[in-house]
């Protein structure tokens, strides 16, 4: 096996410090955020169950996987193999919108590192210290890779799809306990497999819940291959003819060493508190504080102009007129109409109101986006919300949050994180308030369970 003369190249220093670091050496606040970010994900995971295109990719894997393995089926409550329930439980994770996001690099880590590592997890008999050993790498891992591919990547690609493959990988070899150059080598894999278009979004597509199915499930292939020898390229990241040569014009191969073992990027990530693309929340936090702030209604509005960074412009500007939930949630009109009128964009508030009520569809005619340079500027590192109001009296009002609920700076507490765990079991029936509080309470011991198997009790 030959291999480059210069072994310093940044995608080998990521890998070998991701071989090197242990749990002793993560901080204990970044060990419990991220129990924090696994409750997240795994009720978010259930609440997936019966979504229709969540239905389509169970189908599948009935079809072409086994009926019996060692991994679990959030959604089904059934066991198949590791790689068709990191597929599964990929694409359930994403699909109610409540899955967690970094801003920097403008990736939902959660719905790709989770299912990979738990599948891998489980087949193998690890530990839940293992589980969160692996899960903080791909969580690293992911966040760097996607600060690295930059903003000009996030444009035409789903970050989630494209780097959340190399995220998922990172964090099974790591479980699978590979060294820097069996990390190197899966990474190789995952990024020559790295896929996600936005263009899916025009057409009400289903084509999100394919991209982080597929990430999950392909991260695992490529860590599972490179454990038994199969070899991709060392620089799929910063290669002449790697990923940010096809997929970025402004990547920064900096980003990949930034702050290794100082910055524990795990922590920075935030919560969802809307159920919708986290690119309206900004927006809907500062409309909501501003109705708040006035005692007023949404019959008193007579326009909103949200002022954004250009990545809401690329991501919510082509859904105009939605047709389906999900693409109502990137409707910053449908969001903010929601707000306006029900004071919430909840699970509960899009299931009953986002396309049936003429109050929330007359609203969302009201909203503009309009691109502001100190908000672009500051993106993607803080995501600010601004908007100005006119009032049908003639008045124009203005409200500005600088930090979204759900940042690090503005985090949901634990209660709050429980009492969302709880709402999303409950939404569409996917767990019992006894099993979402048994779950919890498991989560919040998790470096000390003896496996991660079981989650909810199988299908009879």
């Amino acid at each position: 096996m030959s291999h480059p003369a210069d072994q310093s190249y940044p995608t080998r220093q990521l890998c070998e410090f991701l071989a090197r670091f242990t749990l002793a050496d993560v901080p204990a606040p970044v060990i419990e955020r991220t129990k924090d970010l696994f409750l997240d994900w795994v009720a978010s995971a259930i609440a997936g169950k019966d979504a229709p295109a969540v239905r389509r990719i169970q189908e599948f894997a009935a079809a072409m996987g086994p009926t019996q393995g060692a991994a679990e089926v959030l959604v089904d409550r059934r066991r198949t193999s590791p790689y068709f329930a990191a597929l599964i439980n990929g694409a359930s994770s994403h699909v109610v919108e409540q899955d967690d996001v970094h801003n920097g690099s403008v990736l939902h880590p959660a719905a790709v590192v989770f299912p990979a590592v738990v599948a891998a997890a489980q087949a193998e008999g690890k530990t839940g210290a293992d589980v969160l050993l692996a899960s903080i790498a791909g969580y690293e891992a992911g966040i760097r890779i996607g600060e690295f591919m930059g903003r000009s990547h996030y444009r035409i690609f789903h970050t989630t799809g494209t780097v959340g493959t190399l995220a998922a990988a990172a964090a099974v070899a790591k479980l699978y306990n590979l060294d820097a150059e069996g990390i190197n080598q899966a990474l190789g894999s995952a990024g020559t497999q790295a896929a996600g278009l936005w263009e899916f979004l025009r057409d009400a597509a289903d084509s999100k819940q394919l991209h982080t199915a597929k990430a999950a499930a392909d991260g695992l292939q490529s860590a599972w291959l490179a454990r038994a020898g199969f070899t991709g390229a060392r620089q799929i990241l910063e290669g002449a003819q790697g990923m940010a040569a096809g997929m970025s014009s402004d990547a920064n191969p900096a980003c990949l060493t930034d702050g290794l073992g100082r910055r524990w990027a795990t922590a920075e990530t935030s919560f969802k508190f809307f159920a919708s693309c986290r690119h309206t929340h900004p927006a809907a936090d500062a409309l909501k504080a501003l109705m708040q702030r006035e005692g007023i209604s949404a019959d008193q509005v007579a326009r909103v102009t949200t002022h954004v960074h250009q990545g809401a412009i690329d991501v919510l500007g082509p859904v105009v007129n939605p047709t389906t939930i999900h693409q109502a949630k990137f409707s910053m009109g449908t969001v903010l109409g929601l707000v306006a009128v029900h004071g919430h964009a909840g699970l509960g508030e899009f299931e009953q109101h986002a396309l049936q009520d003429p109050k929330v569809t007359a609203f969302r005619g009201k909203v503009d986006m309009e691109l502001d340079a100190e908000i672009n500027a500051a993106y993607p590192r803080q995501w600010i919300g601004r908007v100005t109001v006119k009032t049908t009296d003639g008045r124009t009002l203005a409200a500005r949050v600088d930090v979204p609920k759900g940042d690090p700076d503005n985090t949901l507490s634990r209660p709050e994180l429980e009492a969302k765990a709880l709402q999303l079991g409950a939404f569409r029936h996917g767990a019992s308030e006894a099993e979402m509080r048994a779950i919890i309470q498991r989560v919040w011991a998790l470096e000390q369970a003896p496996n991660v198997n079981d989650w909810l009790p199988a299908a009879g």
